[in-house]
């Protein structure tokens, strides 16, 4: 199948999940997880009209940039873990940045930030798994980590992100999207700027739907296994 046609499939998933959950369609975003793969698959789900892409090293996105000058209203999110020595470029390259887990990253992103004039939006990773290759703020850190970051002006947090243990089952997926929630109504109580939860991937996120998911990141169910990108 194409592109376009797993574009529309997924988002007919989408429109059920949400149908089940008793909620609308337009409260759920998709990203297309363009990391490891060819810039060719953006332009085709761009041309397929997809707009919100994700992407997983700075590096990686900086080669790839170089041919999307022409994609003007496509929005890229870095959605892996950032290194504080990549926070300029990150700043520089990405419309918003998914996957903050430090105050020192936030400290450097907003000096980026404010010397680009731009306005970055943030997520905050939250490790709810044990397993040690998770990145993430731990749960109990959370609130002092928003508080911590109120003084900063170019940068704003506005929801969680987690990553759950994979399975093939996606109810194992369940307790984790489920406690991401928690935390986001608990927090939202003190920072009603929490209104997104980024949860749910190619595997789970009807479930991650069900429990309140505001964007899921698809990758392997759009663009098929990954691979590394051609040469470019």
């Amino acid at each position: 199948m194409s592109i376009a046609d797993n574009l529309a499939r997924i988002n007919h998933q989408i429109a059920e999940a949400c149908h089940t959950a008793g909620r609308s369609e337009t409260e759920v975003q998709l990203m297309a997880v363009s990391k490891v793969h060819p810039v060719e698959v953006i332009f085709e789900a761009y041309a397929a009209g997809h707009r919100l892409f994700g992407e997983n090293r700075v590096q990686e996105f900086q080669d790839k940039s170089q041919h999307l000058s022409n994609l003007a209203d496509a929005s890229f999110h870095l959605i892996g873990p950032l290194q504080s020595n990549k926070t300029g470029k990150a700043a520089e390259l990405f419309n918003a940045i998914d996957a903050v887990d430090s105050l020192k990253i936030a400290q450097r992103l907003d000096a980026a930030a404010k010397a680009l004039n731009k306005r970055l939006p943030i997520l905050i990773e939250v490790k709810l798994s044990h397993e040690e290759s998770k990145h993430g703020v731990a749960p109990e850190d959370l609130t002092a980590l928003l508080t911590a970051m109120q003084p900063l002006e170019s940068i704003e947090a506005v929801g969680l992100m987690t990553v759950p243990p994979w399975s093939e089952d996606a109810e194992v997926a369940r307790p984790y999207f489920r406690e991401l929630r928690r935390l986001r109504d608990t927090s939202a109580t003190s920072f009603p700027q929490l209104t997104q939860l980024s949860m749910g991937m190619s595997n789970d996120f009807a479930v991650a739907i069900q429990e309140g998911s505001t964007c899921v990141r698809v990758g392997t169910a759009l663009f098929g296994s990954r691979k590394p990108p051609a040469a470019i």
